[in-house]
């Protein structure tokens, strides 16, 4: 079996969905999430989530052909290659990165979701006034959830 370079999601969380990949946010945090899955280091967290669905969704790929290519062995830069190799939905530079600018913005868009977001956010880091997007508190989650103070 090749090796795999799998962070154990059990001692320390995926990259933030911020960090970007070929312009891609959501992209490295979904690729640890596929590595550590194959390699059973996956924790509480899920490859193919729904936010990693709007990265599959937007780029078009099939999210089970790429957690093959990770259990491989493939590198950051040999996915990244197959996602523009494979992608149905061929993008420019200017579009990849106005979807993850959006992604980094996007907050909840509807009652239920504003209600979920609020509880989440005044159980995680009350004080923080600046927390208006997912992306905010899937970061302050990761970082709570392996022993920081928010």
């Amino acid at each position: 079996m090749p090796e795999i370079n799998a962070p154990d999601l059990t001692k320390r969380a995926p990259r933030s969905p911020r960090v970007r990949l070929g312009g891609y946010a959501i992209l490295p945090r979904m690729l640890d999430k596929g590595r550590a899955t194959v390699a059973g280091k996956h924790g509480e967290f899920h490859y193919n989530c729904p936010l990693d669905q709007r990265f599959v969704e937007f780029v078009g790929i099939d999210p089970e052909a790429m957690k093959k290519e990770l259990a491989a062995g493939k590198s950051d830069g040999d996915i990244l290659g197959w996602v523009q190799a494979t992608a149905k939905n061929k993008h420019s530079d200017f579009e990849i990165a106005e979807w993850s600018r959006f992604q980094d913005n996007r907050g909840p868009a509807d009652l239920e979701s504003r209600q979920f977001f609020n509880e989440y956010h005044s159980k995680l880091a009350p004080q923080r006034e600046d927390v208006t997007s997912w992306f905010d508190i899937l970061d302050i989650d990761d970082f709570v959830s392996y022993g920081g103070k928010p």
